[in-house]
């Protein structure tokens, strides 16, 4: 045996190391565990699992809690794992000589011919050779923990530890707890899949394990608390240790934990000491710099250090897990505690330093194109002027009406500065209180800008199209269809002088320019130009940046359905534009209120009052009402028509009078009112009254005349009531909901002029179009007159299933079978369409998600429609719906 081998026989020469120094038990001895430590089972369950590779690697930041995982763990093997904490800058003869007696103190069998490097800086490839010769014959592998295993630095070192491992074969799993990646050839083992690996993100607490972890130091947090601790640490063990231990301290543990500052506290002590003083100066100065942004690439990094050596840094600072972790494609961010900590550290190392470095990363990302992270920090920068003008230079103003980053864009400009003067920052104030319908103080923001504009001819062309969008949106608002077409006509014109790329990047423009045109030519009735514009928004891509302005489009849309007569089409409509928001995850007060408003219209026609109730208070709370004139309209709309069915026409005559005042200049608004004031007089019994109001609505408005024939008849003029409707022009398309009406009227006509049959023809017409829409009200408004013949056949078959009449006489065709079942209500409550579609389903066995998928709605809608479905049918459970769907021929 060479001496470099030492002795073999356990001789007391064997207890000192290569250096003459006692071996140190601290050394080869498992950690204690201190009483407020918390095993995570989830962790322990990978550390079992990985007895299966020859390889562990637990890897992880300082005071990840590596070491003590693993001592936890390894402590409760069947067979104690052999610990050595290595040691700073290890030479490989010491090394192995502790390596060697970790062994041999935990009884593992160590051949005799091994022996013990004797010289610490150097080791023979022999005594490597029969150590792993010795390990690979043991009957079971033995389990060795290398704990801070980032303190090798020799590369002959790593190699020898690797020669040991590949040659000990099934008898040696080891664990290697590093803060970094340490240089063996991982890359053969992770390929060949025999490795473990727990990083970072994994020894990171969960809510749950925070919480747990502060009971254990006497601090009751719920989970949703803890929670909030876990995001602003990121799950650091260490850091939620010291806060827990601080927060003992203090007098309010909770509102310390929720409240520290963290550049103040033993957390940035650690960290400061830990990782950033053991870093070169020029290291610690990147990681300052950097600590203003979210995120940083090695060129961003160069930028605001004014360096050329990010990359490499950068890249070991992640390898050495020093809180710098990398997201992919060269980027980087700080631990976020880390990042709060060297902000308050910069501040004082550097006063004033930060505005500059925001102001410089602005214009890189600026000209990097990330242009929201430039927006950031030029507010951070408090460089109003730049911060605006990007905005609006790269055509993004219309971003503050998407909903997708509205209140994050209207949070930020804000803070604007009333000192920063240019047009853009005019712009985008006009543009925020436009998001917030204040129509007055908009327009004031934007003639200041568009005055600038005149004047300076240098500004971009995307400045003068920002604000020719904003002018089409004051129109809207301000039911100004005229100034709308003009706003867009030299929006047209402007756009061939913005760079294509701009508006390829943001097709919301042009979808808001459309919508607000649309909506403004809605208002003045020119409905074919309306559906032409909103159509074409629809019709387009269905990006998240357009959606908004699709769920606008497809309610507006939907209103001019209704308006036609047409409730079904109306209300698909109105469903798809629910839909398109829910979609992309939208709130529901992001967007426009009409496409409910149709609904509740829709649900009233078809008797459903309870449904068009909910759908009422559904915009009520949602704040949408009153933001344009089309949205207020539809809500007084819909609330007198319910008033109306409700048989308060006192209610729904009060609610048509401001109607009729603020729809000057709207032709439909005016009709809608006068129709509403029309059946109120009709229902108090004053048909003359009903008459003069509906006859003053100019003659294209149908539903009108269709009302005031109504009116005519209840005045005993039934002959003037005919006249009435045949003179609508015959070029006027009607839908159900007029056409059922003008039916009823001709047939209660005929029905007082005699003609028995001309009445059950024309109200079994009325019949057959109202039961594919399911139109129960225009029967209910008809009168009693219409009882007696819908109890005849074949008039009885066509209302059996949807409209619910009373008894018959007996032997009276259909409805023989019921004649003993006592009086029953003309209409009884029904499923709405929707609630009608989640029935059909649930007969099918489908679940709430494949009904919500199949809907193309959300599962929070299904669920909803699911308890009123219950409700109607008096059920509590799946198939009882099914089952008294069936008896009720529903299904």
């Amino acid at each position: 045996m060479s001496a470099q081998d030492g002795k073999g026989d356990g001789s007391a020469e064997q207890d000192v190391d290569p250096l003459g120094d006692p071996y140190l038990p601290v050394r080869t001895a498992v950690p204690a565990r201190p009483h407020t430590f918390l095993r995570r089972e989830r962790l322990r369950a990978r550390l079992d699992a990985g007895l299966g590779t020859p390889l562990i690697m637990v890897n992880g930041a300082a005071g990840a809690g590596k070491t003590l995982l693993v001592a936890d763990w390894a402590a409760g093997l069947e067979q104690p794992a052999v610990w050595f904490t290595v040691g700073a800058g290890e030479a490989p003869g010491q090394f192995w000589a502790y390596l060697l007696e970790a062994l041999r103190t935990r009884g593992v069998p160590v051949p005799e011919d091994v022996g013990c490097p004797a010289d610490a800086n150097q080791v023979d490839h022999k005594l490597l050779s029969r150590l792993a010769v010795g390990l690979s014959g043991l009957d079971r592998p033995v389990v060795v923990v290398l704990d801070e295993f980032d303190r090798v630095t020799s590369d002959d070192l790593t190699e020898q530890v690797e020669f040991v491992l590949h040659h000990a074969a099934r008898g040696l799993r080891l664990v290697l707890v590093t803060r970094n990646e340490p240089l063996l050839p991982l890359h053969r083992y992770r390929a060949a899949g025999t490795m473990t690996e727990i990083r970072n993100a994994e020894l990171a607490f969960t809510p749950e394990e925070a919480a747990a972890l502060l009971r254990l130091h006497g601090l009751d947090l719920s989970v949703q608390a803890a929670g909030s601790l876990v995001e602003r640490t990121g799950g650091w063990a260490a850091g939620l240790r010291l806060c827990a231990l601080a927060a003992r301290e203090a007098g309010d543990p909770t509102t310390y934990l929720k409240e520290f500052e963290a550049g103040q506290s033993t957390v940035a002590d650690f960290l400061l000491a830990e990782v950033l003083k053991r870093q070169p100066s020029e290291t610690q100065e990147l990681l300052l710099r950097v600590s203003v942004l979210e995120r940083f690439c090695p060129d961003l990094a160069n930028t605001l250090t004014g360096r050329t050596d990010a990359g490499p840094i950068l890249d070991e600072l992640r390898r050495q897990n020093a809180f710098v972790d990398q997201l992919g494609h060269s980027w980087y961010r700080l631990h976020p505690l880390f990042g709060e900590i060297l902000r308050s550290h910069l501040e004082v190392r550097a006063p004033g330093l930060a505005p500059e470095l925001h102001a410089r990363a602005a214009r890189w990302l600026r000209h990097a194109g990330f242009l929201s992270e430039a927006l950031a920090h030029g507010a951070a920068a408090e460089d109003w002027e730049f911060t605006a003008g990007a905005l609006v230079d790269e055509l993004a103003i219309g971003e503050l009406f998407t909903g997708l980053r509205t209140d994050t864009m209207d949070e930020l400009f804000s803070r604007m500065s009333p000192e920063a003067r240019s047009p853009a920052a005019d712009l985008v104030r006009a543009a925020r209180a436009l998001s917030h319908c204040d129509v007055d103080h908009g327009l004031a923001h934007l003639h200041r800008a568009e005055e600038t504009l005149a004047t300076e001819a240098s500004e971009p062309a995307a400045a003068r199209l920002s604000a020719a969008l904003l002018e089409v949106h004051t129109a809207r608002l301000g039911g100004n269809p005229d100034r709308a077409e003009k706003a867009a006509e030299r929006a047209r014109q402007l756009r061939v002088e913005v760079p294509e790329r701009l508006l390829d990047e943001h097709p919301e423009l042009n979808a808001l320019l459309l919508t607000h045109l649309g909506t403004a030519r809605l208002w003045a009735g020119r409905f074919d130009e309306a559906r032409e514009a909103l159509s074409a928004v629809v019709g387009a891509a269905g990006e998240a940046a357009t959606a908004l302005p699709r769920q606008e489009c497809l309610g507006h849309l939907a209103l001019i359905d209704y308006l036609a007569g047409w409730p079904s089409r109306a209300e698909r409509k109105a469903l798809a534009a629910q839909a398109e928001t829910e979609r992309f995850g939208l709130p529901p007060s992001a967007g426009s209120g009409v496409g409910p408003l149709v609904r509740a219209a829709v649900a009233v026609e078809r008797d459903e009052l309870g449904e068009a109730q909910g759908l009422l208070d559904e915009v009520a709370t949602s704040g949408l009402v009153g933001q344009d004139p089309v949205l207020e309209a539809g809500r007084a709309i819909a609330r007198g028509r319910l008033l109306l069915a409700l048989g308060d026409a006192r209610a729904a005559l009060a609610a048509a009078e401001p109607v009729a005042a603020a729809g000057l200049g709207s032709p439909w608004v005016q009709g809608q009112a006068a129709a509403i004031a029309g059946a109120a007089h009709l229902a108090e019994g004053r048909p003359e009254d009903a008459v003069r109001t509906l006859l003053d609505v100019p003659d294209d408005q149908v539903a009108c005349r269709v009302e005031a024939a109504r009116a005519l008849v209840s005045a005993g003029r039934p002959d003037r009531a005919m006249a009435v409707l045949d003179a609508v022009p015959p070029g006027v398309a009607a839908g159900p909901a007029v056409t059922v009406r003008a039916l009823l009227v001709r047939a209660q006509a005929a029905d007082r002029a005699g003609d028995g049959a001309g009445a059950r023809r024309a109200l079994g017409r009325a019949l057959a179009l109202a039961r594919r829409e399911r139109l129960r009200r225009p029967f209910l408004e008809a009168g009693p007159w219409v009882q007696p013949l819908l109890d005849t056949d074949p008039l009885a078959a066509l209302a059996d299933g949807w409209l619910s009449l009373g008894p018959r006489p007996p032997g009276s065709g259909a409805h023989a079978k019921r004649r003993t079942a006592g009086p029953e209500p003309l209409v009884v409550e029904e499923l709405s369409a929707r609630e009608h579609d989640v029935l059909v389903r649930l007969s099918r066995m489908m679940s709430t998600e494949e009904i919500a998928d199949d809907l193309h709605v959300s599962v929070n809608t299904v669920k909803t429609h699911l308890k009123s479905v219950y409700r109607k049918l008096a059920v509590n459970r799946r198939t009882e719906a099914v089952r008294r769907g069936r008896e009720r021929g529903l299904l």
